[in-house]
């Protein structure tokens, strides 16, 4: 009887040594996003929050608040320059350090698409309220689709109005379904920021972060007026990632304007800003938002884990 006693106390103390260690890893996990300073994911075009229930971050908020994180999705604009986009993100800001009794000082910002020029606005008119900013998808250099839209209707010509009545009548319903009614849309204020003028233009204005050579990478933080701030990117190089949803059909199509690996809004080297994480992700350019309804590649890291991986980069580094 003691023979067999003594294997299964040390089996029992075994297990629950494994017990008490998963408990341990379970505990850590549960902080691993929890950084300093609140995410704030903000949206690309066609920005809102949630429509009849759908989320324009699908999941991710829930995961990174699975994990310790804070959490904000601004109220944005569909349609309209960075520069007014960012100006109501700052007044949203300032209302969540407003009320926070002090412990809210400074922003992780997080941005898709445009919400990553969106973001660098922010960064560098005010930069008291940043922390770091991590773009997504985002063309810093414009994209040729704005270039092929506006060459078609361009301002002023009958297919122009036409093209601006229709997509802000669109901006606008998509404003009001996400309960955003002070904005009004403005699609042209958009394209004239992402055809190859303006895309120079704003990175003429506000050149922090942003990489000197072609393709390459831009500093991993700046001090703009005294307030060091971390810069990040990343971005896929996939149109076709599942074959089961829209998406992939409409960026297949829109593909073909690039002469370069593309996300079907966003070239390679485009999205490149601060330090570059991965640039080739085989992501389109809405399944970093983990879009259309989770449909994403089989094949590479799942959104949510993306998210979360970044966000415990964030804690890391003191943000």
């Amino acid at each position: 009887m003691k023979r067999l006693l003594i294997p299964a106390v040390a089996a029992l103390t075994l297990c629950g040594a494994v017990s008490v260690q998963a408990g341990w890893l379970d505990f850590w996990k549960k902080n691993e996003s929890q950084t300093r300073h609140p995410i704030v994911l903000v949206p690309g075009i066609f920005a809102f929050d949630s429509i009849a229930g759908v989320d324009y971050w699908y999941k991710i908020p829930a995961a990174l608040e699975s994990q310790g994180a804070t959490v904000f999705v601004p109220k944005i604009n569909a349609f309209d320059s960075s520069a007014n986009r960012g100006e109501r993100l700052i007044e949203q800001l300032e209302n969540i350090r407003a009320t926070s009794n002090g412990s809210i000082q400074k922003f992780n910002l997080m941005g898709h698409s445009q919400g990553g020029l969106t973001a660098r606005y922010v960064m560098n008119v005010r930069p008291d309220l940043v922390a770091s900013v991590t773009t997504m998808h985002s063309p810093h250099n414009g994209s040729p689709l704005a270039d092929v839209v506006t060459g078609i209707a361009e301002p002023g010509t009958l297919q122009g109005v036409s093209f601006e009545v229709f997509s802000n009548a669109v901006g606008n319903l998509v404003n009001l379904m996400s309960d955003n009614k002070r904005d009004k849309a403005d699609v042209n204020a958009m394209l004239a920021e992402f055809n190859q003028a303006g895309a120079a233009d704003f990175n003429n204005r506000f050149p922090v972060g942003m990489p000197t050579t072609h393709c390459g990478q831009g500093p991993a933080s700046a001090n703009v007026d005294g307030h060091t701030i971390r810069l990040y990117s990343w971005s896929g190089t996939a149109t076709v990632t599942t074959g089961l949803d829209l998406s992939d059909a409409l960026f297949a199509v829109t593909s073909s304007a690039f002469d370069e690996p593309n996300d079907g809004v966003t070239g390679r080297c485009s999205s490149h800003f601060g330090q570059v994480l991965k640039d080739n992700y085989r992501m389109n350019h809405i399944d970093v938002n983990n879009q259309v309804l989770g449909l994403v590649s089989l094949f590479e890291t799942k959104p949510e884990a993306l998210f979360q991986n970044h966000a415990n980069r964030l804690r890391n580094a003191g943000l």
